[in-house]
């Protein structure tokens, strides 16, 4: 897949299977914005993306992905930054037996929202330039 000069959005980007898949685009080419509830980790990975490549291509910005407006918002910030948004990597997730409410939300109704979301930015005909959506889901899942 070609990627260079495309702009992606990767939710759960800034630590394990989200943070090597905003690796591999940028290795690639692309332009990532790295979505993460986790501020901390999200800073620290940006901060070590920009010494590997180029700072103004990276964007971290903290969202919680079962909040539909902090999602939404970010989808805004990325076209506002960047000024489209042609790949969507659903990844955000978690396993809690526990809280599985919570883990519905994460795990499923985000990658439905995040899926509508980037079906509306990146269609044509919206003004979009169409795009792909990759959903990622564990054996757990």
């Amino acid at each position: 897949m070609h990627v260079n000069g495309k702009v992606a959005l990767v939710t759960g980007g800034a630590q394990g299977i989200g943070r090597a898949f905003v690796q591999a685009l940028l290795g690639k080419g692309a332009k990532v914005a790295l979505l993460d509830r986790n501020s901390e980790a999200g800073q620290e990975s940006k901060a070590v993306l920009d010494e590997q490549f180029e700072a103004q291509r990276t964007v971290f910005i903290q969202c919680d992905v079962t909040d539909q407006e902090q999602l939404k918002g970010a989808f805004k910030k990325v076209i506002e930054h960047f000024g489209r948004l042609d790949i969507v990597v659903n990844n955000a997730g978690v396993n809690n037996e526990k809280d599985w409410e919570s883990t519905i939300q994460i795990n499923l109704t985000s990658v439905i929202r995040g899926t509508y979301l980037a079906l509306e930015y990146m269609r044509k005909g919206n003004g979009g330039d169409g795009g792909v959506i990759i959903n990622i889901s564990s054996l757990a899942g």
